[in-house]
This record gives C-alpha cells, sequence and structure tokens, in this order.
C-alpha cells in the first residue's frame, strides 16, 4: 500500500509559477513510476506527465511539453510537478499517480492516487 500527498497547489496569474509536490509513504517509492494527472470542471481526468522509477525516463501531454518539468527524488519519497508559463486553460485539480509497472504509464492504469490540490491560473 502507498499513500500520496499532494501540496503546492494555489491561485496564480497566467505566465507564473508553481510547484506541485507529492509526497509518498508506505512501500518503496523508487519501485513505483509517478504520474501527474489534472481534471477541470466538466472534464475528464487527463494525462499531463510522468517519470519512471530511477527518473531517467520522462513523459509529457503535448499542451505542457516545454513548460512543465516532472522530477522525483528517491531520498526523500517525493515526486515534483515544476509548471512554468501558466496559463488560464492549465487550472484544474492536480494529483499524483503511482504504478507498480516497469513502464511509464501515459493512461490512467496506475495503482494509487493522491487526493489532488487546486490550481488556478488567472488572466
Amino acid at each position: 500500500q502507498v499513500q500520496l500527498v499532494d501540496s503546492g497547489g494555489g491561485l496564480v496569474q497566467a505566465g507564473g509559477s508553481l510547484r506541485l509536490s507529492c509526497a509518498a509513504s508506505g512501500r518503496t517509492f523508487s519501485s513505483f513510476a509517478m504520474g501527474w494527472f489534472r481534471q477541470a470542471p466538466g472534464k475528464e481526468r487527463e494525462f499531463v506527465a510522468a517519470i519512471s522509477r530511477s527518473g531517467s525516463t520522462t513523459k509529457y501531454a503535448d499542451s505542457v511539453k516545454g513548460r512543465f518539468t516532472v522530477s522525483r527524488d528517491n531520498a526523500k519519497n517525493t515526486a515534483y510537478l515544476q509548471m512554468n508559463s501558466l496559463k488560464p486553460e492549465d487550472t484544474a485539480l492536480y494529483g499524483c499517480a503511482a504504478s507498480r509497472a516497469g513502464y511509464v504509464p501515459l493512461d490512467l492504469s496506475y495503482d494509487y492516487w493522491g487526493q489532488g490540490t487546486q490550481v488556478t491560473v488567472s488572466s
């Protein structure tokens, strides 16, 4: 079992930055690929970014590529999502997820989910 706690969301103006954190407890953090997802009101949950167990492989949705950076610190059992050049359309509830798979899932096939943290970008 893995418990994930998301934090770092808030209100920011367009063009600003935020860094989200995902703190994990329970099983060995380094044995999980980590993903970030978001869900805006009235829309389906969508993939944002993901990182492999070692951190050597990262994946991004086209909509955030070049603006967001996913990373992890296995010594601190924490994954991060650095979000720069934020746009109003990035407004959503963001959450992290952990996967036991040996690859980096780009869909919703994760095993554990955080509670989410709200990101609101004003124009």
